[in-house]
């Protein structure tokens, strides 16, 4: 097993209230962070007891995007819609509904805002017209979480029913159906190398879907005591990471598919309760994790 030093450098407790998304920045040193306060935040690793509010929003903000080629960072506002603030003059330059549920996760691909929402539904959104351009609901379970694999043209929705669908990205078709977990899909990753999903469930399991052979399972983990809130790789995709409602970060080989090291409060000070977000920094290799203890915790991972 490969030796993992694990330091925490920084407690970060800007937000008032349980923090659920991290999202990169348009520098490697910069993130930011939303919680269920509605405020959305910008920070810099080199100077992280000073963050910066973004937007303020009534009610609680799950879903974050940053898309570099326009500079815009994408918010979702429970119950009322996604919020485009133009990061050069810090204004919205845009907003519309997507009706009146949660929104759960936003991916773009080619100025195509994609928004999983509550009730089921996956709208598609055009970036620049900010007009609805294509809905589908193949469930009447949540939404919960998005990847995307570009070369394969595929979206992954990790939903509420235990499934994950695969739609086509060329004409948002349904292409596969997989009764992935017991019960709702939280977190869903393609790996960096493009071969696998990674799906994380209220479960406590970890699975490995093969891509290339169906999204065939290839692997199933028992990874945590509770749910998986959330997956993230490192930038050299040799690692990735699994955070829970266990209280709990964990860091694995992504080829040998193997626990390395378990950050948790007795052994490395780390959160008192359930573990939300994590953000694997290009930025010294630096991972980023947020709270329902309200904190953003920032770790330092030597291999």
């Amino acid at each position: 097993m490969s030796k993992v030093e694990i330091k925490k450098l920084h407690t970060i407790a800007g937000h008032q209230d349980c923090v659920y998304v991290l999202e990169k920045g348009p520098d490697t040193n910069t993130f930011f962070s939303s919680a269920g306060d509605g405020v959305v935040a910008k920070w810099d690793l080199n100077d992280p007891e000073n963050g910066r509010m973004i937007a303020k929003v009534p009610s609680s903000v799950y879903a974050l995007h940053y898309y570099q080629p326009r500079n815009v960072l994408i918010v979702g506002q429970n119950f009322e819609g996604i919020h485009l603030i133009d990061l050069e003059t810090k204004k919205e330059v845009g907003s519309i509904k997507t009706g009146t549920t949660a929104i759960f996760d936003i991916k773009v691909v080619k100025d195509r805002i994609i928004v999983a929402l509550g009730d089921g539904e996956v709208q598609i959104i055009n970036l620049t017209t900010l007009e609805l351009e294509h809905k589908f609901r193949d469930s009447e379970s949540s939404a919960r979480a998005l990847a995307i694999h570009e070369e394969l043209g595929h979206l992954a929705v990790g939903y509420s029913d235990n499934h994950i669908r695969i739609y086509a990205l060329s004409d948002w078709k349904l292409v596969q159906e997989i009764e992935a977990h017991k019960i709702s899909v939280f977190a869903v990753r393609y790996s960096p190398d493009g071969r696998y999903l990674l799906s994380g469930s209220r479960d406590a399991h970890l699975k490995i879907w093969d891509i290339f052979s169906g999204y065939e399972l290839k692997e199933s983990i028992v990874a945590h005591m509770y749910a998986i809130n959330h997956i993230d790789y490192s930038a050299d995709g040799k690692h990735f990471v699994t955070c829970s409602m266990d209280k709990s970060i964990k860091v694995w080989d992504a080829e040998a598919l193997k626990l390395l090291k378990v950050i948790d409060k007795a052994r490395h000070a780390g959160h008192g309760t359930s573990v939300n977000t994590l953000l694997w920094s290009n930025y010294n290799n630096l991972l980023i994790s947020g709270s329902d203890d309200r904190s953003i915790s920032i770790w330092d991972i030597t291999f």
